[in-house]
């Protein structure tokens, strides 16, 4: 096999590579954003039945309201069940680790740019090197990394497929940079 052939193999195989660790850095994002939009409505319910207690309780000291006491004791008793039902989940905490585990993986995901921006003036040699770098810091951070579920991996699909959510067009990239960078301008 002839060195071009050779470096076309190893950009085939560099390309899938980005493309696993895109689509993980974005499941990992999305399974984040779902976590912590449900930590925020979790806490507002806990929140919110709290204060139907505490009013419910001190509306039965004001007025002395059999019914106020019963809905405060009632609702008292649901803020409980899902206190209980919820103590074990550590929402936050769980996003938290996504967030680590993308914040990694947009690190491996850019070197992958730079290896394939940088393939023509490399040699076989240096970018097999770069490759097996790469796979072994990725593989570190798949095992240190909590897993995605299949509706994160759906939304990546979507977010990157369909709604292209890592990508810009020309337009867009001249609208970001400073006006002596942009493309349209010369």
């Amino acid at each position: 096999m002839d060195t071009i052939q050779q470096k076309h193999s190893l950009e085939v195989q560099l390309r899938e590579a980005y493309g696993r660790v895109t689509y993980t850095y974005t499941a990992h994002l999305k399974l984040m954003n779902r976590l912590e939009k449900k930590n925020k409505c979790l806490k507002s319910v806990q929140i919110t039945l709290s204060a139907i207690t505490t009013g419910g309780f001190l509306g039965t000291l004001i007025f002395d309201e059999r019914i106020l006491t019963f809905i405060a004791g009632l609702v008292s008793a649901i803020s409980l069940g899902l206190n209980l039902y919820f103590k074990d989940f550590k929402l936050a905490e769980e996003a938290k680790q996504h967030q680590i585990a993308s914040d990694k993986l947009w690190l491996i995901r850019e070197k992958y740019i730079t290896l394939l921006t940088d393939l023509e003036t490399l040699s076989l040699d240096e970018i097999s090197l770069e490759r097996n770098q790469l796979r072994d810091e990725t593989h570190v951070i798949y095992m240190e990394s909590p897993k995605t579920d299949s509706n994160s991996y759906s939304e990546a699909q979507n977010a990157l497929k369909n709604e292209e959510e890592q990508f810009f067009e020309e337009e867009e990239l001249d609208k970001m940079l400073p006006k002596h960078l942009r493309k349209s301008n010369k």
